[in-house]
């Protein structure tokens, strides 16, 4: 009876929220037909415009001739702002089009918001190798919580592109290769971001889920290249995280630049419409990227009237910054190229996310500079900032356990990115302004106090050009200032500079070189046809390794990239990725050992260029190799003078601790087709000290319809061990965790034998296995 009672509390519950949810539903409908009932052609298009207000700009905007920006906003030509941040400037320019415009629609307001607002964390593909998904979901949470205070309540993230070619500068703003795995963050992302898809909080922002679609398989790696390949290998390798964002309520898209099938995507039907809102009941809004829709002039696909109908008839409802919606929609409307019905249906959107972010009930709900005085740069943010930054570091290599470092070790810190505190933030970081980031030499002074002794030097620059340098370092002068050092100007010579940093090694215990990319060497228009530590620190490597001295390598980069040589070299390699404001701390944490290192890549670092594009979930050939490790067989799917395997596997991370793995116990060696099974595994921690093991399930389709990946990623868990401690981990197969989409793109698991595989990475493996039944 009891139980009884309690069913239908439970239904009763649900269908009065399904009813509040419905009322309010209509509530919206009904105001916003009102509303545009009210609105003149012009007006409905204004809506449509995302224009630049003086704050951020990435790339060309399109001003001249236009009236000034009040004006345009008091009659109602402008649906919100670009590149805005601020509580009391985005106020002064909301009271202008509520106070001033005829219908009093507020403005709404987007801003790059990519790893934190005023506290900067690890960008996202160092957040990603974390694998720990509540990290990423309070990182979201407290990007959106100081984004909102200051006045910004849309944020342009999370990026969910999926690429396998580190060429690309972007992947740094990715989560890496493998589109599970994307999927989850893709969710965890929009979760912290939309807390409980409650967008009427005060303290939520909308996401919007880009670059919407397949913008990571650029050709080459080069940024805003052509993209071509199936829609069966789109659906299976590169849409996923798209749709788990959808899934997850994301209320906007941003399109991405490429195009798909001879079609730019911002004018492409069968991505914006037939996929994003009928396969997956999208209900958002869609944005161009920025410029995206004058772009589309530059692919060849019309002229400007031609290509702004176009992009509205695909399934764009708002033109970031290109003003061609502003200036050219109303043209093709009198040429019927467009239907009045094509505007308001993009208007409605528009209209809807506004209705749902609260505008219309409180236009400056985001500008109160109280909150935004009290909210930004906190304490608790910052340390936040450092447990993130802790956990997102890989260990790569650390032979003879060279790592830890005592504290009381005499150190030589060795190379450009040394001293450099701005660089610490990485890409996408424009925000900070409040927290200042600390460099690495910070870091490890402040940890070593009295015990020991660090002594630095810069010992080479940053790259051979002297021009590139300059446009590096972000201004025409060649040097920026950072932690209280300039630098960027060839000011010295190479040999001084060298000299110096060999003579404060040879008085060292142990060496830790500072190397890889600074801040502008990765992220939007920063792809390398040579994704390696450039020559003038790589011959300052050399160098150091010369001495005899045993070196620390710290690699600072937004991408993976080539260390052949420095891995058969270096005794420890710690990849840091870029980590944001507490980079300096955090990294002395792991390195003194006050923190363990648990992160894994995400990304596959290729042994050199020509693997390019590479990733672990690939398909077998008709000559596959005995394995991706064999060395040259003539005939055989291979290169010359390199064996297949990356240098370090998708998955992999070291720890200061080791870990050993039992076999795989399965609840069934059979499934039915609308089954599943239990995968048993159990994990002891087998050294000295505790530490994270972060346990990946693979699968493996031995036969179908359709060609298959060698392996699939389908579930993680992270266990905490004390030394010797030892732990059984379980996972759950589904039969949803077989299926992909065949050559008819249905979305199927065919029955037959299906590989299961467990381990540390996607290279050691063990391996058991089941039959799904007919």
């Amino acid at each position: 009876m009891k139980k009884q009672i309690l069913l239908s509390l439970f239904f009763l519950a649900a269908y009065a929220a399904a009813m509040h949810s419905q009322e309010k539903a209509n509530t919206m409908e009904t105001f916003i037909k009102n509303l545009m009932d009210k609105m003149t052609v012009k007006e409905k298009i204004g809506q449509l415009n995302l224009t630049v207000s003086g704050g951020f700009v990435a790339g060309e905007t399109l001003e001249k001739g236009l009236n000034p920006l009040e004006q345009r906003i008091a009659d109602g030509e402008v649906g919100g702002l670009f590149g805005l941040k601020n509580a009391a400037v985005i106020k002064k320019w909301q009271k202008v089009a509520v106070e001033n415009s005829r219908l009093h629609i507020p403005l709404i307001f987007g801003l790059d918001v990519i790893h934190g607002y005023d506290v900067t964390f690890p960008i996202p593909l160092a957040l990603a190798s974390s694998w720990n998904m509540e990290l990423i979901e309070q990182v979201a949470r407290t990007s959106a919580i100081e984004a909102s205070s200051d006045g910004v309540c849309w944020v342009y993230s999370p990026m969910v592109d999926i690429c396998h070619d580190s060429r690309w500068g972007r992947i740094a703003e990715s989560a890496g290769e493998d589109p599970y795995l994307g999927s989850v963050i893709a969710k965890a992302w929009v979760k912290g971001y939309q807390t409980n898809n409650d967008l009427s909080r005060k303290d939520n922002v909308m996401a919007c889920v880009k670059h919407y679609a397949l913008y990571g398989a650029a050709e080459a790696g080069r940024d805003y290249n052509t993209v071509d390949m199936s829609r069966q290998k789109a659906m299976n390798e590169y849409m996923l995280p798209y749709k788990a964002a959808c899934e997850q309520g994301a209320g906007s898209y941003m399109a991405s630049f490429n195009e798909f099938e001879g079609i730019p995507v911002t004018a492409n039907k069968y991505l914006l419409d037939d996929v994003l809102r009928k396969q997956w009941g999208f209900n958002g809004f869609v944005v161009t990227d920025y410029t995206g829709t004058m772009e589309l002039t530059n692919h060849g696909i019309g002229n400007e009237v031609e290509v702004t109908a176009r992009a509205l008839k695909a399934g764009i409802d708002m033109d970031m910054v290109s003003e061609y919606f502003s200036q050219h929609l109303e043209e093709a409307l009198e040429k019927g190229i467009i239907e009045l019905a094509d505007i308001d249906k993009a208007c409605r959107r528009v209209l809807e996310a506004k209705y749902k972010l609260g505008l219309f009930d409180n236009p400056y709900k985001y500008c109160d500079e109280k909150r935004a005085k009290e909210t930004l740069g906190t304490r608790s943010h910052v340390e936040q900032a450092c447990k993130a930054a802790q956990e997102c570091q890989v260990l790569l290599k650390n032979e003879g356990n060279l790592l830890p470092l005592k504290k009381s070790s005499k150190v030589a810190l060795v190379g450009p990115l040394g001293d450099r505190a701005q660089d610490m933030l990485g890409c996408w970081s424009g925000n900070s302004e409040i927290v200042r980031p600390i460099s690495l030499l910070e870091g490890l002074k402040e940890a070593v106090g009295p015990m020991g002794t660090v002594t630095f030097a810069e010992g080479s620059y940053l790259v051979a050009d002297k021009e590139l340098e300059k446009i590096l370092v972000g201004n025409s002068m060649g040097f920026a200032s950072s932690g209280g050092r300039r630098y960027g100007v060839h000011e010295r010579s190479e040999e001084e500079m060298l000299q110096e940093a060999i003579a404060i090694a040879q008085k060292s215990d142990i060496i830790i070189a500072a190397l890889g990319e600074n801040i502008n060497m990765n992220g939007e228009g920063a792809s390398r046809s040579e994704p390696d530590i450039p020559e003038p620190q790589q011959k300052l490597l050399k160098a150091l390794v010369k001495t005899g001295k045993p070196v620390v390598l710290v690699l600072f980069t937004g991408r993976p990239l080539v260390l052949s040589w420095e891995d058969e070299h270096i005794p420890a390699i710690l990849n840091t990725w870029f980590l944001g404001v507490q980079a300096g701390p955090a990294i002395a944490d792991v390195l003194f050992g006050d923190a363990n290192p648990s992160g894994k890549i995400t990304a596959s670092f290729p042994r050199n260029v020509g693997q390019l594009p590479i990733h672990y979930n690939h398909k077998n050939t008709g000559r596959p190799q005995e394995s991706d490790d064999a060395g040259y067989v003539r005939f055989k799917s291979n290169y010359i003078d390199v064996v297949n395997a990356p240098l370090y596997p998708f998955g992999f991370g070291l720890s200061y601790t080791t870990y050993e793995y039992g076999e795989i116990t399965l609840s069934s060696k059979t499934i039915p087709i609308n089954g599943k099974l239990t995968a048993k595994i159990n994990i002891k921690n087998t050294g000295k000290r505790s530490g994270k093991e972060t346990v990946q399930l693979y699968i493996r389709d031995v036969y179908s319809t359709a060609t298959r990946p060698v392996k699939e990623l389908k579930a993680f868990k992270q266990v905490a061990l004390e030394a010797g401690e030892s732990r059984e981990v379980t996972f759950e197969i589904t039969v949803d965790d077989l299926k992909y989409y065949n050559h008819d793109l249905q979305y199927v698991c065919e029955p037959g034998d299906f590989e299961v595989l467990i381990g540390p990475n996607s290279r050691d493996l063990k391996m058991s296995m089941f039959t799904v039944l007919q």
